[in-house]
């Protein structure tokens, strides 16, 4: 069915919430953060509250979802839409604007031999005020759409080149309250070794929690701002829908122990606002691939929307890589 975005025109956000519940038993592990463990706090009633799932990783999440690893490509429904690949010195392909953490302004991107080309296209001019709508906007459209929707801070070019997540979420716990054990690990050589190397006793803490959500937040006042037409804008909003229902359909083990399930009773809800249906993955999965097919025609972009860079290894690079055990692979 042709999706149905009229409820949308007017409202500038679109919130949405899905209730969690752990696939098996009660406790799950949250995220957590170096030298400061698990994020606890208090809510605004007193409430034990926890961060389990931060925006942060929200965003590489609801990226990792719109990507087919077994075919180095888009999900099936997605195909079409462009992204930058960069590939080394052999034609070997590394990595890719989808599934690095800071999209353009990763270093295999922002570093790789052919940016130049997306830095020209952009035209920063340090002299001259640098209009993020006209100059930045329809670069991203073209070469790396999903950066329309998590934001980009080109540091790598300028400071002053970024754009805000039009997508955001994040999943928080309340009523929490600590499920702490342990367990050992045994060597049957020598248990008396040190450093590890031995009988290691570990502390363990997990939590349960009385209610788990999970928080999505669609800006649909920056997609209007945006100014790239009716047709792109109902683009990117079915593509951040498609992202919300694929995570929650796939994506929700974050970690071994925190493998969580949608809670069937209400399930996905529309909080604000409350008169636009939500349309169901299926449904997404239906209509994103003629979707994509207009805007490609109406955008004018060409048959092949994959930007290819190419990554050679600094100096420093290199050494490290030289260094390396026989059979080690180092990280270029």
């Amino acid at each position: 069915m042709p999706l149905n975005f009229d409820s949308l025109a007017s409202a500038p956000r679109l919130l949405l919430e899905a209730h969690l519940q752990p696939i098996q038993g009660t406790r799950f592990q949250p995220t957590g953060f170096p030298n400061l463990g698990h994020a606890t706090y208090d809510g605004p009633n007193g409430e034990r509250m926890l961060l389990v799932e931060s925006a942060q990783s929200m965003a590489n999440r609801l990226e990792t979802v719109c990507w087919d690893d077994t075919c180095d490509d888009w999900a099936v429904p997605l195909r079409g839409l462009p992204l930058v690949k960069v590939e080394d010195k052999t034609g070997r392909i590394r990595t890719n604007s989808v599934l690095e953490a800071h999209r353009l302004n990763s270093e295999y991107i922002a570093r790789a031999k052919g940016f130049s080309t997306i830095v020209d296209e952009i035209g920063y001019k340090p002299d001259q005020p640098f209009d993020l709508r006209r100059q930045l906007v329809p670069v991203l459209a073209r070469r790396d759409i999903c950066s329309l929707l998590h934001g980009i801070f080109l540091e790598e070019v300028a400071g002053v080149i970024r754009l805000p997540r039009t997508i955001s979420a994040f999943i928080e716990a309340n009523g929490v309250t600590s499920a702490q054990s342990g367990g050992v690990k045994i060597s049957r050589v020598n248990p008396g070794l040190k450093g590890g190397d031995g009988n290691v006793i570990y502390y363990r803490e997990e939590f349960v929690s009385s209610a788990i959500v999970a928080y999505f937040n669609i800006d649909l006042a920056q997609i209007r701002a945006f100014g790239l037409g009716g047709m792109i804008s109902k683009l990117l909003v079915a593509l951040a829908l498609y992202k919300i229902q694929a995570f929650l359909n796939s994506g929700l083990r974050l970690r071994t122990a925190c493998d969580l399930e949608v809670n069937a009773d209400p399930g996905l809800v529309v909080k604000r606002p409350l008169n636009f249906a939500l349309p169901s993955l299926p449904e997404l999965e239906s209509v994103l691939p003629d979707l994509i097919s207009q805007v490609a025609l109406e955008q004018q972009w060409p048959n092949d929307r994959v930007t290819t860079l190419t990554w050679e290894p600094t100096t420093k690079a290199k050494k490290r890589k030289a260094d390396a055990p026989a059979d080690t692979e180092a990280a270029d």
